[in-house]
């Protein structure tokens, strides 16, 4: 495996944050050097909210990306005009079409588009599951880390009383894997 860095941003309560921590829980249970590095705004719900993963089968020298990560994950168009001069040649951004978009031609990058906000509402009830549906298009896409490690990190993220949210969850992430398989 070489190192991945990704970049998971959107704004608080959109589970921006809990996306990063599940994906680095799937790279550490594969015994890969793991870093998570979130920051958010005071105001957390509403406000600013970003973390940086690292995967890698090396010792991590930063926990920051600040260019050249192999993936973004944009929840929304600020997050999106914020980072996505951070995604080396080559990177994918994958990103809530129904909430950004990109503005102008960005040729030496691949562009995941996932209604994700869309298709959590028509399966869901609301729109809460939007990031799990980018996460399983992000996983397709990267291959950052393998869907086992996505299963079992559920059951370390959800655990105790929070298991009942675990099949909606893996639900949500086959959505999104599956929607990135049939739309290379």
């Amino acid at each position: 495996m070489n190192t991945q860095r990704i970049c998971c941003a959107g704004f608080g309560g959109q589970g921006t944050l809990s996306m990063g921590k599940i994906l680095a829980y799937a790279g550490m249970l594969e015994g890969h050097e793991v870093s998570w590095c979130p920051s958010y705004g005071p105001e957390m719900r509403g406000g600013t909210a970003n973390c940086h993963v690292i995967v890698s089968d090396e010792p991590i020298g930063s926990p920051v990306i600040t260019s050249d990560a192999n993936c973004v994950i944009a929840m929304n168009q600020p997050s999106l005009d914020k980072f996505i001069d951070i995604l080396a040649k080559g990177g994918a951004l994958v990103l809530n079409s129904d909430l950004a978009e990109v503005k102008g031609a960005k040729e030496d990058i691949r562009v995941l588009s996932v209604p994700a906000n869309t298709m959590a509402t028509q399966e869901f009830g609301s729109a809460k599951l939007a990031n799990i549906i980018l996460l399983g298009a992000v996983i397709q896409a990267t291959g950052s880390v393998k869907v086992e490690s996505i299963d079992d990190a559920f059951t370390h993220v959800f655990g105790g009383a929070k298991a009942k949210f675990i099949p909606d969850n893996k639900k949500a992430f086959e959505m999104g894997y599956e929607f990135a398989k049939n739309n290379k």
